[in-house]
């Protein structure tokens, strides 16, 4: 059985500081038509516990995207409860 390589993104943060991260999941909400992804800083990949972070994104005609983060509280627990979903699915502890 091959291992299947996850996909890494690097995404700066508020200080311009450049940080690697490995994508858990992106799903979509057909309702809004928002997309969504879940990444876990790549150094914590194989720890016990591991801080997820969930970000909106839009893809361009460029294959690049944007993320946005999720400020909105109702917005944020239909997420958390999309992860939690997709993690029990993939058999991942979040």
């Amino acid at each position: 059985m091959a291992m299947e390589e996850k996909e890494r993104i690097i995404i700066p943060d508020e200080h311009g500081d450049e940080h690697l991260f490995e994508v858990l999941f992106t799903f979509d909400v057909d309702e809004t038509e928002i997309s969504y992804v879940a990444v876990v800083p790549a150094e914590q990949i194989d720890d016990e516990e591991v801080e997820v972070y969930a970000f909106r994104y839009e893809e361009n005609e460029n294959d690049d995207f944007t993320l946005y983060p999720i400020e909105d509280d109702e917005e944020w627990e239909m997420v958390e409860e999309m992860l939690h979903t997709l993690a029990d699915e993939e058999d991942i502890d979040l």
